[in-house]
């Protein structure tokens, strides 16, 4: 398949083989989140944002697997290094209680494996004063690490997260969520837990504030801190955590000023702050980390999906002292999934991702903007974290399928909104496609 030619081209969607394997595996597989039956064939060429289903349909992937395929099907950045070597069987090993090592030096080894992917987590978070990172199977898990450890780090045993976050669906992680009430409905939670609302206007101030965050007492964060009106104790608190962009909550972008008094009441308080970005790091928002955009000072950052590894980076004051308080079978220990990890930091760094992602994206909203489609009441977006939000949950579930028949892989997010996450490599001329069909979906669903 050439990139720069390719085009979807779709018979039927889903095809006779999709629905059957589709079929066979629902058969075994527990109730989950499949959205439509695309089965992508791994073994029919795919490359970029382009990929062949089972029944030999060219689609337009413009989902990047909820941003956990950062640079698309088979980019040569990562399937060119992968063939210089004959990996090894177990590519997994218990990275808790040994090391992995190549030929080479630590410092510059032949095979990039955990211990360089740390090195890496550590230079991009340098910024932010990180000099340890524990690596996980899953950004869940990163964030059960983070909360763990936030908890031994203070004397605190209560968290504040925010109405619509999203982070994990692990006991610990889903007590933080306040997204859907499916996820959480009947399952014992964390004590403790206290949230607040999320910006929901990215151009509001105090004045203009519309979610109940800013009120005339000031923020709804700073009021419950406050040491003589508020209900919760600020040495009480072990951490409060957010996502620089709420990602299932809704693609929801915050305002300057929501994140600066985040960022102060934080200060102000000494709170530690876990920053989840699991969905918005990684370049995924044209900067390193959805966090660079803000004030926020994050004192733990969780990352996963677009790292092909769960991490948690923070200080070394931060985690644990003591060596069995936070431990994985697999933690640095997937050897394929860390060589993954660190070329695709070395692939953002040294390839000019973080520019095209904002160049890329800015071309998406303004494509959009300019067709001004039936039905959307917003468009937005940091980078290549991409929302479409219609005037109502119908539209959007009719837009979603109406793209996938035209070859257009897309996904839901919030109540009524559409997400796209192409590839961070995505093209000029790929964005073109996939926004002319992305409007013709949604010029046959108004019709």
């Amino acid at each position: 398949m050439d990139r720069e030619t390719a085009e979807p081209r779709v018979e039927t969607m889903p095809g006779e083989r999709a629905r059957e394997w589709a079929a066979h595996h629902r058969r075994t597989a527990a109730r989950s989140t499949y959205v439509y039956d695309f089965v992508w064939d791994i073994t029919a060429e795919a490359v970029g944002p382009f990929c062949t289903d089972v029944d030999g349909n060219v689609l337009l992937d413009f989902t990047s697997h909820v941003a956990a395929a950062p640079l698309g099907y088979n980019n040569p950045l990562i399937t060119e290094r992968f063939d210089e070597f004959d990996l090894p069987d177990p590519t997994k090993i218990a990275g808790q209680d040994f090391y992995v090592g190549s030929p080479g030096t630590p410092e510059d080894p032949d095979l990039p494996g955990p211990t360089q992917l740390l090195d890496r987590l550590i230079e991009i978070t340098s910024e932010y004063g990180m000099d340890r990172a524990f690596l996980s199977n899953s950004g869940a898990e990163a964030v059960e690490n983070a909360i763990k450890s936030c908890y031994d780090a203070t004397d605190g045993t209560r968290g504040i997260t925010f109405e619509g976050g999203f982070h994990g669906r692990t006991l610990g992680a889903l007590s933080l969520n306040r997204s859907k009430s499916v996820q959480r409905a009947g399952y014992p939670e964390l004590a403790g837990i206290t949230d607040v609302p999320y910006c929901t206007e990215r151009s509001c101030t105090p004045e203009s504030c519309g979610c109940g965050f800013f009120r005339e007492d000031g923020s709804a964060l700073a009021t419950k801190l406050d040491r003589e009106t508020g209900h919760l104790p600020p040495e009480d608190l072990a951490y409060l955590v957010l996502e620089p962009v709420q990602g299932e909550g809704g693609y929801r972008i915050p305002s300057e000023a929501f994140m600066r008094e985040v960022a102060d009441v934080c200060t102000d308080h000494d709170v530690l702050l876990i920053a989840d970005e699991i969905q918005t790091g990684l370049g995924r928002t044209g900067e390193m980390w959805g966090s660079d955009h803000y004030p926020i000072e994050p004192d733990v950052i969780t990352c996963a999906k677009g790292l092909r590894v769960g991490a948690t980076i923070s200080r070394s004051d931060v985690f644990p002292e003591e060596g069995a308080r936070i431990s994985s079978t697999w933690g640095a220990g997937d050897l394929l999934a860390s060589m993954q990890g660190a070329l695709t930091v070395d692939a953002i760094r040294e390839e000019g991702l973080l520019e095209n992602a904002r160049l890329r994206g800015e071309q998406a909203k303004e494509l959009l903007r300019d067709a001004a489609p039936e039905g959307v009441v917003d468009v937005r977006g940091l980078g290549l974290l991409l929302a479409v939000e219609f005037d109502s949950k119908e539209r959007r579930e009719a837009v979603i399928e109406a793209a996938l028949k035209r070859g257009l892989l897309t996904l839901g997010c919030g109540h009524r909104t559409l997400r796209l996450l192409p590839p961070l490599d995505v093209t000029e001329r790929e964005i073109g496609i996939g926004i002319d069909l992305l409007c013709e979906a949604i010029a046959a669903v108004d019709g």
